[in-house]
């Protein structure tokens, strides 16, 4: 049976995704799908570095959740399968988007997850704890899930133990590859490493202006120190709250931590032999006119 056809724009943040993805979307008469964990949250706009949608193309999974609300990998596989079959239905170009790793791959590879109501008790212990104290957990829990969990990434850690104390087994051999249901094209953005650096700096200097300190400090009051503000781009601000750091020292955080993911990015990509990776737009146009 024919597969219907997706295309995957996926890279390290700051890379272009974004902006090659709406030129695409705009040539072959595509829709977007959003796969970014955090890009999901109302509110959370200028640390997320949320798109300027200025070619009026149509957006899926941004903006769909308060950052207090329940959102997981198994429920955004849910939603954009839903949203790809349709946008297909409707004789459009599905265009996944994003540089969130699993997310994309449990489209990609059509993932199991187990499901697990959250725990919230659970939750509320472990949330008080660091990343690098989660992360030491986890490995008990999960040896060969530690060597490829995002090990800064507080929320998907404490999913993950979550799910392997209540189960019973480890997180990763849980995670089933069934049956692809799209025929995929996965496309990746590859930019030299000073450029990228370059990017991530102007786009940090660009927060800055665009009021991102104001935008952490009206999330924080309103919802607390909460898991998805546990994340880059909002984190660093906590001691500068404080007193303890300067405005200076907090960017320097974040364009530290920034670069560190970036590279975390890629690390998981580069796992994946099936990406066609390009410098440009017209390298993408070439590979998506022949597929």
């Amino acid at each position: 049976m024919k597969k219907s056809k997706l295309i995957v724009i996926l890279g390290p943040t700051a890379s272009g995704k974004s902006e090659m993805a709406l030129g695409l979307a705009k040539k072959f008469k595509g829709e977007i799908i959003s796969a970014d964990s955090r890009q999901i949250y109302k509110e959370m706009d200028i640390g997320t570095a949320k798109p300027k949608n200025n070619q009026k193309i149509v957006h899926y999974l941004i903006d769909i959740k308060r950052p207090n609300q329940e959102f997981n990998v198994a429920l955004f596989k849910k939603s954009a399968i839903k949203i790809i079959k349709d946008i297909q239905r409707r004789g459009k170009t599905p265009f996944l988007v994003g540089g969130t790793g699993l997310y994309i791959k449990a489209i990609v590879d059509n993932l199991y997850f187990p499901t697990v109501v959250p725990q919230l008790k659970l939750r509320e212990k472990l949330e008080k704890k660091s990343a690098k104290e989660l992360f030491k957990i986890y490995k008990k829990l999960d040896p060969k899930g530690a060597k490829f969990i995002d090990k800064e990434n507080k929320r998907r850690l404490i999913r993950a133990i979550e799910v392997c104390r209540i189960t019973g087994k480890p997180f990763w051999e849980q995670r089933k590859k069934e049956e692809p249901i799209f025929e995929v094209l996965q496309i990746g953005i590859k930019l030299p490493k000073k450029i990228l650096k370059k990017n991530i700096e102007k786009r940090i200097e660009k927060m800055f202006k665009d009021g991102l300190e104001k935008e952490t400090r009206s999330l924080v009051k309103k919802y607390g120190l909460i898991p998805p503000l546990q994340t880059i781009g909002y984190q660093e601000w906590k001691e500068f709250f404080e007193g303890k750091i300067n405005k200076e020292e907090v960017k320097k955080l974040i364009v530290q931590h920034t670069n560190k993911f970036a590279k975390r990015q890629m690390t998981w990509f580069k796992k994946d032999k099936r990406i066609n990776w390009v410098k440009n737009r017209k390298e993408a146009e070439n590979i998506i006119r022949i597929f």
